[in-house]
Parts: structure tokens; C-alpha cells; sequence
């Protein structure tokens, strides 16, 4: 059959009957699981059926769980008898009580659901719980009512996210966002940090762990309860503050979302609820992800899909995000989680070790997100770079909007490591830089949270190393500190002027926070002292952060203001000796030496184009040593037998200069 896919990525063609496949089955899933007439958007309303809800008489509360032998609602408005509340099953697997009263439960009320499943009966955490609360005395977690004398009052009716803007994604974790050494607030995230994120110019917050993970620890990446905001972090009127005012400054918020696997927990968690694992993860080992310790999800099971896309919905709909970056969607894809695969063939996409299910069930997520939300934005983890991941699924594809270009960062990485100044691969560096499927659309990065972790460094302090802590005053002259500068934004200037077609950095990145991430833990005496930003260090104009803040903030602005992401990036130079190379992209030129040494006084530009300096890393401002004029017009008038009509620029080692065309004259 013919789809459009085929046009897009011709490479395809061999595996048509894979294309085939994949969208019988996603057909076939739709079918089965949507009634005559009925639209995934009504299929995928679980939380507004389950979970404990008031009436106009009272209280109902419904839970699925069809392998149970009991089940009991408790809390305190019982005093937690496990007796004196029984549910009803009402078929197809769901239970059912309704409580008279609307005062018997009272808004922030603690409840759980005592579950009787192989003859043993346990308190457990209801599958939509909305809202939870550690109990310090019993060191658990318990569901509790969020039902105010007033619902949340949104002021965003007149935001629109628009997918056809490039999202520059400020990556960010709310508890670790403030400067004392203690877990932040949603509430202080959206009165500090948001004005920070809107000045800095970017247009999205891509918000980390905020779904309820029992261990801070995980980086939220440990979910527990998919329904319910971080309670660590507020209330869930706290959350919905907090995306309220990012759309009052313009601000797109995009949730990281894990539905690529689940805690193991079976107290917080949703494993083992009914008493089987087979109720939300696959049987046997198959259910065990081999490198997270968690369980795997069967998307092959209707229910499954019921609970993840109606999650979905419910972020969307109640919390008014803009869409959401997958987590782990290689995970998802492959029977072997994509561990130590290169995927170096095309046959390695459409074998017996792909997770058909899951890839269906990655169909319907796309196609539910964007017709409820026709902006929203979606993007994929996946370092497989799965053939017809961004093309529509109508075409044949899988849908989503942009795929995490995540073999950047790697690449930087692997130069700083590996290779001494002066030798890096140009041509590697412009393929990782400019290579992608046809039709794909890549979120570029330099180091998102993952570089910063514990076990691994961010890009400054891998460049400055021990020097951060003594040479980073603007008083002092540092070499190492001078390199650790210089290469810390060319990086970031190579990565969004060619890297993709959307551009994400991990908060105080820009100007280049010092350590790393360490959360609370055993091991660090349950300090906060690494699990924080230190803003203070880019507001203190003696110091070199402020520098690197102030480029990143022209960096962006220059990105934004001249929709240089619009069109495709194409390499128009590049030598490998004098380690130079050139990219044109809407318009503009950007020209990089990265030598540690040499400067060229006459590195030739192809252009037909007379062409204006408008910005450059070396203006001092930024840390730079002022050779580049940024008043010069460079006119194209100079002819080399290689590369055309264009002219010659002077690019000092370890620097870059951006030029932006002129009109031709007619």
C-alpha cells in the first residue's frame, strides 16, 4: 500500500510491507478499542471515571482491578476500617462504592483502597490518585482529597501553543531551582525562576519530575502515581499557578513524561495492585527492565492503553500543558530496550526485536495529543532514530513533532575526552551536526540534565576542571579558564545555528553552572547542597558567569528574533587542519575556528550576498578579547576557484562570528 512515508524517507521502500504492518495494526487496536462512532479523545476519560469523585449526593469511587477478590475504601474519615467501606464489583474489572454525604469526606481527607487479591489484603495507593501526602508516622504515602471551596481560576484563555514556532526549551526541576540548600516549590519556580527563563528569551519550560515519585532522588524518572503532581514540590493549585503564569509570559510548558516504565513499588506504586503483575507489565522477566530495576509496561493490553492515554488527557486537560517529551522511547520500542545496539542497518528497525505494541501505542499517543491540543508540542528520547518517528501517522509514521538529536552530546563529550585541541573531527562534527532522516525534525542540545549527574560532568566543569573554584573573577586571567570560556560557547553557537530545528538547555547551564547534580542520599549525609542552582554566581558582574549568561541571552535572542530555525542548516566550509567550518542558515552565516592557536586573517566565505557582522564570541561582553569588529560590512566581491564569489573574514583561535546577508540590489 502506498503512504507517504515513502516519499519522505525513500530508503523505506525495501520495508514496505513493515509500513504495512505497522499501520494494520494500529488500525485494528483503534477498532477494538473504540465503540462505533466513538473518538480516542472520549476513549481516553479513565480519570474522570476513576478515582474518588464528588456528586451532588455525595461521594463515588471506582477502581479498576480485575483480578481482585475484595475491595474496601479506607481513610480517615473511617478511621481507616478496613471493613466498614466495601466496594462492589460492576463488571469488565471495575469496582464501585458510593458514599452519601458530601461532608463525610472533606477536602485534603487521607485515603487509600484495601486490596484482597491471593488471600492477603493490603492498603495500597489508588491507581488515579489525584493528589498525595507523606505521612511522616507511618512513613507512607496517602491519597488525599483536593476539592477547595474554589476551583483554580485560570487567566490563559487567550495562550495558543503553536507548534510551527521552534521551541527553545529551557529544561528545568523545580526542586532543585532554588538557591538554598532545600527542595523548591512550584510556587517559587513560577515567581523566580519564569521571569528568568522569559528574559533569557526562551519560549518553552520543559518541567522535570512532576509526576508523584516516591525517591527524589530519581530525578523523577521512578514514577509512582501517574495522576498526581510531585506533592514534594505544592498543591496541585500550585502546579496549575505555575503553567498559568509561563502562559502569561509567553511561555509554552512541556511535562516529561514516563510511560516508559514504572517503579517497582508495590506500596506507592501501581505493581502488583490487583495482585497480578500481568495487570499493567508483562509476565516474567520480559516485565523487568534489566538497567532502570523497574517494570516494564505490556502495551499490548487495552487496559494498559486505557490508563496511559487517559494520563495523557489529564495533564493536558486539567494542568493545561503544552504537550510532552517522552521519556525512554527507545526503551519502549525494542524487546532488548536498545541496550548496546548500534543500529546500524535498517533491517534492525522492523525485526522480531521490536515492540509492535508499543510502537501502536505511540500512534494512538501522538494522534489523542494533537487533537486535543492541535499546538502541542511532542518529542521523543530516542537515540534509535526510528525510521517515520516525525512523520505524521497518517503518512505512515509515528508522529511525533521533534526527536532528541542525542548523539551531540556524545559527540562533545568524546572530543573533549579524547581529543587534544586542534584535532577534532570536523567532518564527524558537521554530520552530527547537520545528518537526519528525511522529514525529521531534531531537538538539538549541547547537555541536557543527563551530562550533569553524578558520574558525569557538565561541559564547563569538564573544560575548567578545579580552575572553576579559583579562576572564574573577571580580575584574574586564567589560560585554563580563557579555553574553558571560549569553547563553552562555541559549542552552544554550533549546536542551535546547525543542529536542529528546535534548541534545549538544562537550567544555569548557560552560564556554565559549576559541579554537579547530587541529590539527597545516604551518601552525601542527605544534603541538598548539589541539588540546587546557584543563580547568584550569573548575577555577580565580577564574576565570568555573568559573561556566559549575557552570551547565551544574545545567543537566543538573535536565534529567535531572526527564525534562523526555520529553514534547514547547510555546511558551506570546513577544514580540518586550521579546524574551521561554516554554516548558512535563513540568511545568516556562521563562521567557527575552533584552533587553539591559529588565527586566519583571510578564512574565504562563499556568498552572493554582501553580508553584516551581528554577533561575535569574542565581543567583551562575553569574555572575549575584542578582535572581531561587529560594525564591519563584508562585500562580496572577492572570486575563489573552489567556492565561487564571496569574501574573506578574520577569525581569531577559538572563536566564532555570525553574519547575516544582505538583500541583493535588483
Amino acid at each position: 500500500m502506498y503512504w507517504k512515508i515513502f516519499d519522505i524517507q525513500p530508503e523505506l521502500r525495501t520495508f514496505e510491507r513493515d509500513i504495512d504492518l505497522r499501520m494494520e495494526r494500529y488500525n485494528a487496536k483503534k477498532k477494538e478499542l473504540l465503540k462505533p462512532r466513538q473518538s480516542l479523545a472520549a476513549f481516553a476519560n479513565g480519570y474522570m471515571y476513576f478515582g474518588l469523585h464528588r456528586t451532588a449526593e455525595g461521594w463515588v469511587y471506582r477502581e479498576w482491578a480485575p483480578h481482585a477478590e475484595a475491595m474496601h475504601l479506607v481513610g480517615d474519615f473511617n478511621g481507616w476500617d478496613r471493613r466498614a467501606d466495601p466496594m462492589r464489583p460492576i463488571g469488565n474489572g471495575a469496582w464501585e462504592i458510593v458514599i452519601d454525604g458530601r461532608d463525610r469526606i472533606r477536602h485534603l481527607s487521607c485515603y487509600k483502597v484495601a486490596v484482597t487479591a491471593n488471600g492477603q489484603t493490603t492498603d495500597r495507593m489508588p491507581l488515579y490518585s489525584f493528589y498525595t501526602r507523606f505521612d511522616e508516622m507511618t512513613r507512607s504515602f496517602n491519597a488525599c482529597v483536593w476539592e477547595p471551596d474554589s476551583a483554580y481560576e485560570w487567566h490563559d484563555a487567550d495562550f495558543k501553543p503553536r507548534r510551527n514556532v521552534p521551541p527553545l526549551i529551557y529544561e528545568a526541576h523545580v526542586g532543585m531551582a532554588g538557591e538554598e540548600c532545600r527542595v523548591a516549590t512550584f510556587r517559587e519556580f513560577a515567581d523566580n525562576i519564569l521571569p528568568r527563563i522569559a528574559r533569557d528569551g526562551y519560549n518553552t519550560v520543559q518541567l522535570m519530575a512532576i509526576m508523584e515519585h516516591p525517591y527524589y532522588g530519581s530525578f523523577g524518572y521512578q514514577v509512582s502515581n501517574f495522576f498526581a503532581p510531585a506533592s514534594r514540590f505544592g498543591t496541585p493549585d500550585d502546579l496549575k499557578h505555575l503553567v498559568d503564569t509561563a502562559h502569561s509570559l509567553g511561555i509554552s510548558v512541556l511535562l516529561d513524561l514516563v510511560h516508559s516504565h514504572s517503579v517497582k513499588n508495590t506500596l506507592e506504586g501501581i505493581n502488583l495492585f490487583d495482585g497480578t503483575v500481568e495487570q499493567f507489565f508483562k509476565p516474567g522477566a520480559a516485565g523487568d527492565h534489566p538497567a532502570w530495576g523497574s517494570k516494564v509496561f505490556d502495551y499490548g493490553r487495552n487496559g494498559v492503553l486505557h490508563f496511559l492515554l487517559s494520563n495523557l488527557k489529564y495533564w493536558l486537560e486539567v494542568f493545561h500543558f503544552d504537550g510532552f517529551r517522552f521519556d525512554g522511547v527507545t526503551s519502549m520500542l525494542y524487546h532488548d530496550h536498545g541496550l548496546g545496539v548500534s543500529f546500524s542497518e535498517l533491517r534492525q528497525y522492523f525485526s522480531m526485536n521490536t515492540d509492535t505494541d508499543a510502537v501502536t501505542y505511540l500512534q494512538l499517543a501522538t494522534e489523542l495529543v494533537h487533537k486535543l491540543k492541535p499546538g502541542a508540542v511532542l518529542i521523543s528520547e530516542d537515540m534509535s532514530a526510528m525510521p517515520g518517528m516525525c512523520i505524521p501517522v497518517a503518512d505512515g509514521g509515528i508522529g511525533f513533532d521533534y526527536r532528541l538529536s542525542m548523539g551531540l552530546p556524545d559527540f562533545y563529550i568524546k572530543a573533549i575526552k579524547e581529543y587534544r585541541d586542534g584535532y577534532w573531527p570536523m567532518d564527524k562534527l558537521s554530520w552530527e551536526l547537520v545528518a537526519k532522516r528525511g522529514g525529521e525534525k531534531r531537538i538539538a542540545y549541547a547537555e541536557s540534565h543527563d551530562q550533569a549527574l553524578v558520574g558525569d560532568q557538565t561541559i564547563m566543569f569538564r573544560l575548567a576542571g578545579a580552575e572553576m573554584y579559583s579562576g572564574m573573577g573577571r580580575d584574574k586571567h586564567s589560560i585554563v579558564i580563557d579555553r574553558a570560556v571560549a569553547l563553552h560557547k562555541l559549542i552552544r553557537l554550533l549546536t542551535v545555528c546547525a543542529g536542529g530545528e528546535g534548541y534545549l538547555n538544562f537550567m544555569g547551564n548557560e552560564f556554565g553552572h559549576p559541579e554537579w547534580i547530587d541529590f539527597p542520599r545516604e551518601g552525601n549525609g542527605w544534603s541538598h547542597y548539589y541539588a540546587r542552582r546557584q543563580w547568584s554566581l550569573a548575577e555577580n558582574p565580577a564574576l565570568r558567569y555573568e559573561q556566559l549568561g549575557s552570551f547565551d541571552k544574545a545567543m537566543i535572542k538573535l536565534i529567535r528574533e531572526g527564525k534562523v530555525l526555520a529553514k534547514d542548516a547547510k555546511c558551506i566550509r570546513f577544514h580540518q587542519s586550521n579546524q574551521q567550518i561554516a554554516f548558512e542558515r535563513a540568511g545568516y552565516i556562521f563562521a567557527f575556528n575552533l584552533h587553539p592557536e591559529r588565527a586566519d586573517t583571510d578564512f574565504f566565505i562563499p556568498s552572493d550576498c554582501d553580508c553584516d557582522v551581528v554577533l561575535s564570541t569574542d565581543e567583551k561582553a562575553f569574555g572575549g578579547f575584542e578582535r572581531i569588529s561587529t560594525s564591519l560590512t563584508y562585500k562580496a566581491l572577492q572570486r575563489s576557484p573552489e567556492f565561487g564569489t564571496g569574501f574573506t573574514v578574520y577569525l581569531p583561535a577559538r572563536t566564532a562570528v555570525v553574519l547575516k546577508k544582505r538583500a541583493r540590489k535588483k
